[in-house]
């Protein structure tokens, strides 16, 4: 397995840029995209856009000519900018409906968009009835350590767990429908040390895999700052996802089902990690860049309840389930 992991971070470079690329497209030198702007307020949307990296706009006087160009491919999208009767600028974007450009394109026009919008409240300030609070100036920094710590960590922490839990799925199955599991019974242990043995077992993959992988991004210079919390982190989750593997793996009648029910499984538990007080994904982040909160040492306690609490509903369950049944 961890030679597995050296193999690919042999690519991990041309990954990251690649990566990089649909998370700040302004990052990789030489990616030019040019816009058409056009529409009875244009100057201040193509000022914007022209600071912005990777962005060229072109002004049209008539719409009709910017949406020609569209057309045939000269310019990436239309940005038609006119004022309403209260004064608000409205943009209306025309951009391609599918590829890779168009991602690329969606996200540094969000951007240049989002940068707009602050040059028209900070132009509009005086209107406001109350002092708005005060923002720090926007500073340079390399995107490649926003990507790191808020998507290549905790990308690289959860896909061994969710792995971890499909293995054991397809190993407990296997061995049902092949009647291995049954021979096993020879031996002196219950179906319940056999089961218990197996979720351990796949259940240590993850974390010995977060290990390897936050080895390999410190010797290539990424800090991992509370590199055991993270890994602490992982062991909860991977005990919590490899018994919901491990029960549905006893109740499905087939593989195909079992992978369903199991995917189905994940899928419902993102949903619901989405509205926990603070996502799995940020209190990765903060435990790697080193500014955990008590929101984030909470959810650690948590997950770890939760992993063990799973851990012995599987083990109670295994307990009085019939071995002839399976």
């Amino acid at each position: 397995m961890i030679s597995i992991q050296l193999f690919i971070a042999a690519f991990s470079s041309f990954l990251v840029v690649g990566l990089v690329s649909l998370y700040d497209p302004g990052a990789v030198d030489g990616y030019e995209t040019e816009v058409a702007v056009t529409g009875d307020d244009a100057d201040r949307l193509r000022a914007v856009a022209n600071q912005r990296d990777g962005l060229s706009a072109r002004h049209y006087d008539d719409r009709g000519s910017a949406y020609s160009a569209f057309e045939d491919n000269r310019v990436a999208a239309v940005l038609d900018a006119t004022r309403d009767d209260e004064d608000r600028l409205i943009v209306r974007v025309t951009a391609p409906d599918a590829g890779l450009e168009t991602t690329l394109l969606v996200v540094q026009l969000r951007d240049t968009l989002e940068h707009v919008e602050y040059v028209e409240r900070k132009g509009n300030a005086d209107r406001l009835e109350e002092t708005p609070l005060f923002v720090p100036p926007e500073v340079e920094a390399s995107p490649y350590v926003g990507f790191t710590y808020t998507v290549l960590v905790p990308l690289l922490l959860f896909l061994p767990v969710f792995i971890s839990g499909s293995i054991v799925v397809d190993s407990l199955i296997e061995e049902r429908q092949r009647g291995t599991l049954e021979l096993l019974r020879v031996a002196p242990l219950s179906l319940g040390e056999i089961v218990e043995s197996k979720l351990l077992a796949t259940a240590a993959l993850a974390p010995l895999q977060a290990i390897a992988w936050l080895g390999l991004l410190v010797a290539n210079g990424t800090a991992i700052a509370s590199p055991t919390a993270l890994i602490v982190l992982v062991a909860a989750l991977s005990l919590l996802v490899v018994g919901i593997g491990v029960a549905v793996s006893l109740y499905a009648p087939d593989r195909r089902q079992a992978q369903l029910l199991y995917s189905i499984g994940i899928v419902g538990a993102l949903v619901v990690a989405s509205v926990l007080p603070e996502h799995p994904a940020n209190t990765v982040a903060k435990f790697a860049v080193g500014n955990p909160t008590v929101i984030s040492w909470l959810s650690l306690v948590a997950y770890c309840l939760v992993g063990v609490g799973a851990f012995a509903a599987v083990k109670a369950a295994v307990s009085r389930l019939d071995p002839d049944a399976l």
